[in-house]
């Protein structure tokens, strides 16, 4: 895929059940399409704040998909970056997300897929709430299309 990043939209069903080829670093596909990045919609319905990240459960009805979004960015980033200016953007925003995901609140999620002992997660790169009550509906109706349309076609 090179250095685009797609997000699939997929159910929690879909995304649960992609296949994971155990390699290093892990490697997911549907179809023997590869699958990196996700885009999931449903209500949040656990949520555990620690110090260092946000761990919460996305159901859409069809399963509830474990998310987590990093919030250590400081202590990670430390060493990584030398512009402060961009370890506090990324910090910042990690922050404000966090405190939007509320139990009871339908939240759109994108991140990449991952393994944390043995369970797939989302790691989240983005968290917004949904304000429209047809969001969930369409994102299933988006979902159904695209997985006949293009997912389950296979790789092209």
């Amino acid at each position: 895929m090179g250095s685009l990043s797609v997000h699939f939209k997929l159910l929690a069903c879909d995304l649960l059940s992609l296949v994971n080829h155990r390699t290093t670093p892990p490697t997911f596909s549907r179809n023997s399409t590869p699958v990196s990045c996700v885009e999931t919609l449903g209500v949040v319905v656990s949520r555990q704040r620690r110090e260092q990240f946000l761990k919460f459960l996305v159901d859409d009805g069809s399963g509830c998909v474990p998310c987590v979004l990093w919030l250590n960015h400081y202590s990670l980033g430390r060493k990584r970056w030398r512009e402060p200016s961009d370890l506090d953007i990324k910090a910042g925003m990690a922050l404000e997300q966090a405190e939007m995901v509320r139990l009871g609140e339908v939240v759109r999620v994108r991140g990449r897929v991952g393994v944390y002992r043995e369970e797939m997660q989302v790691t989240v790169r983005d968290v917004v709430v949904e304000r429209d009550p047809n969001a969930e509906v369409l994102f299933w109706l988006e979902c159904i299309r695209l997985a006949r349309e293009c997912y389950d076609l296979g790789p092209l």
